[in-house]
């Protein structure tokens, strides 16, 4: 397991490299052929070899044990570093936004040879990280955002290829802050689409893939069961969902409490994939009165 996880990063060093020398080589370009697009595809590439750089080294603070400081262990750090990626790709979005409107408003010329030179050598890098990525994508979706981004800046790439040739053969000086403004919509589209989850990660949300009805419906339809009360369902990690809740026993049946905590464990795991379960039973003669079914009052 240590073999791939090494393994795995080391393509993703690979692909760090070769993004950044990519961005190094679109923004001088873009500077010195006056194109607006390469610069926003540099941008777009520099804010993918960030997220990979937070990637890699959440990827390997995320391996540590839990200890007397992070008892729930260190796998969250993923979800932050998602949250800090996608902040900056909407503050990118935004201004490649602005500048593409600019440049609409005052259009200015633009070396198209140069474009199609670094845009094809921009297809072959993304291709190669997509690719490198690609392979360790099952690692988790921190690993497959990455090769999700690797993919679209391919595509990407090939659209400002075709900025390129436009502006050589028909001298359309337009279309290169029209590329801006779509490469500026996709980075927009996709972090709105995404860190919402994240957020929901960091807020303590239920699982989105969980039914936390169904899933309370089940507790309730075991034997002795009166009640549940206090539920709270969370992500302790990416993918590992989380129950702590409060479970009301018929007195008849308390002294079978630890056999039925452990039969309804069982079925959280089997049923909904809930590994991670804090149950505390009280007796029917000791609930709680007027307990709410979520949160604390």
């Amino acid at each position: 397991m240590a073999h791939d996880h090494s393994a795995g990063d080391r393509r993703v060093g690979i692909a760090i490299v070769g993004n950044f020398l990519l961005t190094l080589a679109q923004v001088v370009g873009g500077i010195l052929s006056g194109s607006l697009a390469l610069i926003a595809d540099a941008l777009h590439n520099f804010s993918d070899m960030a997220s990979m750089v937070i990637a890699l080294v959440a990827r390997r603070i995320a391996r540590r044990p839990a200890d007397p400081a992070m008892t729930f262990g260190y796998g969250r750090v993923e979800t932050v570093a998602a949250l800090v990626n996608y902040t900056s790709l909407i503050l990118i979005g935004l201004y490649l936004g602005f500048e593409g409107i600019m440049r609409l408003l005052d259009p200015t010329e633009v070396a198209g040879m140069a474009v199609i030179a670094l845009g094809v050598l921009a297809l072959v890098v993304d291709t190669l990280t997509t690719v490198l990525t690609g392979s360790i994508q099952h690692g988790g979706s921190n690993i497959r955002a990455l090769f999700l981004h690797n993919l679209s800046d391919a595509l990407t790439s090939v659209a400002v290829v075709v900025s390129g040739v436009l502006i050589v053969l028909y001298d359309w000086r337009l279309i290169d802050p029209l590329i801006t403004l779509l490469i500026s919509g996709y980075i927009l589209w996709l972090s709105a689409n995404e860190v919402g989850g994240v957020i929901r990660v960091l807020m303590l949300g239920s699982p989105p893939d969980i039914d936390t009805d169904a899933v309370l419906d089940c507790i309730r339809e075991f034997d002795g069961v009166e009640g549940v009360h206090h539920a709270h369902f969370w992500l302790m990690e990416e993918n590992a969902a989380a129950l702590d809740t409060h479970i009301v026993v018929v007195d008849s049946l308390w002294k079978e409490q630890h056999a039925l905590k452990e039969k309804i464990r069982r079925e959280l795991d089997s049923r909904f994939g809930i590994q991670h379960t804090t149950l505390e039973l009280e007796p029917s003669n000791q609930q709680h009165e007027g307990a709410s079914l979520f949160g604390r009052d």
